[in-house]
């Protein structure tokens, strides 16, 4: 950074009361926070789909099966009953 944007963020860190500022840390500080827990989940995520994959299971079968199972089931019953209907359509 330089010399000007450096007084600049200085000047401007003065213009927002303490406690915005230390709103504005605490804020910060749970993103942060947050930002790394979902890389742990990330992480140990992969680590179960490796697990799945080592014990012969089709990974990307098991993230369709997943992906699934949060859609509504009325829902997931119209969208298959759509894309059989549109299969059909054109293959037929």
């Amino acid at each position: 950074m330089d010399d000007a944007s450096q007084s600049a963020v200085t000047d401007n860190s003065h213009s927002i009361g303490e406690a915005a500022r230390e709103q504005l840390k605490a804020f910060v500080a749970r993103i942060e926070r947050l930002e790394e827990d979902k890389k742990q989940v990330m992480d140990d995520t992969k680590e179960v789909y490796a697990e799945a994959k080592s014990m012969g299971y089709d990974t990307k079968i098991l993230r369709r099966v997943v992906a699934l199972r949060k859609i509504d089931r009325n829902e997931r019953q119209e969208t298959e009953a759509l894309l059989e209907l549109y299969l059909g359509a054109v293959e037929g």
